[in-house]
C-alpha cells in the first residue's frame, strides 16, 4: 500500500513532518507487526515440516505395501530361491518350504481350455435368435441364461458376458465371422480334460463340445480339440495337472509350465537359499526405515549458524508430534515375532543405534544366520506374518496408520488434522496482517493530517509575525524620518 507520508521539510515549521509520522507510525506498528511476522515464521515452518513428514511416511508406506515388500505376489523375502534353465519353458517360484535341490522337468503337452463354436448365422450381428433358456454347461455346472424376446446373436453374446457366475467361472462370448456367417464363439479360462463347454437349448445355438466343429454353415463344435490336462516329467516321473500352474508336485515349489520341452532336452530347475534376495529385501527395509528416523531427526534438531555460535531451531524443534511418529514405528521392532526360531531383528545382524535411532545392519551376523543357524525360511514369517499373526511390515502400517489417513477417511490422520489446524492459523495471521495494514494506514494519514495542519498554522503565525515586524519597522522608520 503506498504511503501518504510526503518527504521533505515542513515548509511553515521547517521540521521534517513525513520522518516524524513515519517514526511515529513505526512505533505503533513495530510490537504487533513483530508478533505476526514470528507467529508466521513458525506457522510456515510447522507447515513446512508437517509436509516433510507426510511425503516421509507415505514413502515408508508405499515400501511395506503389497505393492512394495508386502507383496504376496513376489514374496520379498522368500527363504529359497528357484531358477529355471529355460525360464520361458518352464519358470518356478520356491517358497519357505522349499529344500535346496536340483530337478529336470519334462512338458509332454500344455493344460488346454475349451471353445466352442456355433452354427454360422447368415444374417450376422443382429440375426434373429429365439427366446428361451439357454444352458451352458461345463464341468457338470449348468448357467442358464434366460433370452427374451427381440433377442440378436450380439445381445446374446452380451448377456452371456454381464453374467456375474459365467464371469466368475471364466466364461465369456464374442461373434467370429467366416465366410458361412457369423458365430457365437464360447471360451473359458478354465484348463483339463473334462472341461468341456456344451450349450443347449435355444435351437440354432446347440453346441457338442465334445465333437471338433466340422465344415459348413451348420458344422458346430469345439475349436482347437477338446480341453486337456498338462502332462509332464519330473525327475522321470510322469505327471498331469488340471492347470499349467503345479503347486503340488514338489513341496515348497510352484511350477509354470509355459511351453513343451524340446525332445531330450529337460529343464533344470535348482533351488537353493536366497541368501542374497533377503539381503537386499532387508536392506531395502533398514533404508526406508532410517529414511523416517533420519528425517523426524533433521526436522527437529536445531543446529548452529554459520558462525558456529547462535542455536538456529529446525522446523519442528519442540513439537511433540514427530517424536510421537518416531515411537511409533519404534515399538513393532521390540515385539517378538510369530517364528520358531526367529523371533526378533537382532538374530539377523539389525540393531537400533542408540546415539542417531536408525537401524544398522551387520551383513556378518546375516551371513551367519542363513548359513550357520539355517534362519532363511523364517524370515518370511518375521516380516510378514504366518496368516494368523501378522509380521513385522503389517504391525509397522497400523502403527503409522492414525498419523496418515487422509481427508475423507472416516477417521481423519494426525498429519491431515495438523494440516487443517495450521493453514487455519496461516488464514488468521493473514487477516491480522491486513488488519494492521489498514490501521497503519488510518493512522499515517491522521497523523500527517495533522502535522501538516500544523506546518500551514506555523507557516500562518510566521507570516503574521513578519508583518507585525515590518509594520513596527515602519513606524520606527518614520519617527526618525
Amino acid at each position: 500500500m503506498a504511503s501518504p507520508i510526503l518527504p521533505g521539510t515542513g515548509l511553515g515549521s521547517g521540521l521534517d513532518t513525513g520522518a516524524i509520522v513515519k517514526a511515529l507510525v513505526a512505533a505503533d506498528k513495530a510490537a504487533k507487526q513483530g508478533q505476526i511476522d514470528r507467529a508466521t515464521a513458525s506457522n510456515s515452518a510447522s507447515i513446512s515440516g508437517i509436509g516433510t513428514l507426510q511425503s516421509l511416511l507415505s514413502t515408508f508406506q508405499s515400501t511395506l505395501s503389497v505393492t512394495g515388500l508386502g507383496s504376496s505376489v513376489n514374496p520379498s523375502f522368500a527363504g529359497f530361491a528357484a531358477t529355471s534353465s529355460d525360464n520361458k519353458t518352464v519358470d518356478a517360484t520356491a517358497d519357505n518350504y522349499a529344500v535346496a535341490g536340483k530337478y529336470t522337468v519334462e512338458v509332454s503337452n500344455l493344460a488346454t481350455s475349451s471353445k466352442v463354436a456355433s452354427k454360422a448365422f447368415a444374417g450376422g450381428n443382429t440375426s434373429a435368435i429365439p427366446s428361451g433358456t439357454l444352458n451352458i454347461t461345463q464341468n457338470g455346472i449348468n448357467y442358464p441364461l434366460t433370452i427374451g424376446a427381440n433377442a440378436t446373436l450380439q445381445s446374446v453374446r452380451d448377456s452371456i458376458n454381464a453374467d456375474s457366475k459365467m464371469a466368475m467361472s471364466g466364461i465369456s462370448a464374442n461373434i467370429v465371422t467366416d465366410s458361412f456367417g457369423s458365430r457365437l464363439v464360447i471360451g473359458s479360462d478354465k484348463t483339463g480334460a473334462g472341461s468341456d463347454i456344451s450349450v443347449s437349448g435355444i435351437a440354432g445355438l446347440e453346441i457338442d463340445g465334445t465333437q471338433s466343429m466340422g465344415a459348413g454353415a451348420a458344422a458346430s463344435g469345439n475349436i482347437g480339440g477338446l480341453a486337456k490336462d498338462a502332462v509332464f516329467k519330473i525327475d522321470g516321473m510322469q505327471l498331469t495337472s488340471k492347470t499349467n500352474t503345479v503347486t503340488q508336485a514338489v513341496s515348497g515349489l510352484k511350477l509354470n509350465l509355459l511351453a513343451p520341452t524340446q525332445t531330450d532336452k529337460p529343464i533344470t530347475i535348482t533351488v537353493a537359499t536366497n541368501t542374497e534376495g533377503l539381503k537386499t529385501s532387508i536392506q531395502k527395509f533398514v533404508d526406508a526405515y532410517n529414511a523416517v528416523a533420519n528425517g523426524i531427526s533433521t526436522l527437529t534438531k536445531p543446529s548452529l549458524d554459520d558462525d558456529g555460535k547462535l542455536t538456529v531451531p529446525a522446523q519442528l524443534t519442540g513439537d511433540a508430534l514427530p517424536r510421537s511418529i518416531l515411537a511409533a514405528i519404534r515399538a513393532p521392532l521390540s515385539e517378538v515375532g510369530a517364528g520358531d526360531k526367529l523371533t526378533v531383528l537382532a538374530q539377523l545382524g539389525i540393531t537400533t543405534n542408540q546415539k542417531t535411532g536408525a537401524l544398522d545392519f551387520d551383513d556378518k551376523k546375516f551371513t551367519a544366520a542363513m548359513t550357520d543357524k539355517k534362519l532363511g525360511g523364517e524370515v518370511q514369517k518375521l516380516f510378514s506374518g504366518d496368516g494368523t499373526n501378522p509380521g513385522l511390515l503389517d504391525r509397522m502400517t497400523s502403527a503409522i496408520k492414525p498419523f496418515t489417513q487422509g481427508v475423507g477417511s472416516m477417521t481423519e490422520g494426525i498429519l491431515t488434522t495438523r494440516t487443517k489446524t495450521l493453514d487455519i492459523t496461516k488464514k488468521k495471521l493473514s487477516d491480522q496482517q491486513d488488519a494492521l495494514d489498514r490501521r497503519v494506514a488510518t493512522l499515517t494519514a491522521v497523523l500527517t493530517k495533522k502535522y501538516n495542519d500544523m506546518d500551514t498554522l506555523v507557516g500562518k503565525l510566521k507570516a503574521t509575525a513578519s508583518n507585525i515586524t515590518s509594520m513596527f519597522e515602519a513606524l520606527n522608520a518614520q519617527k526618525k524620518g
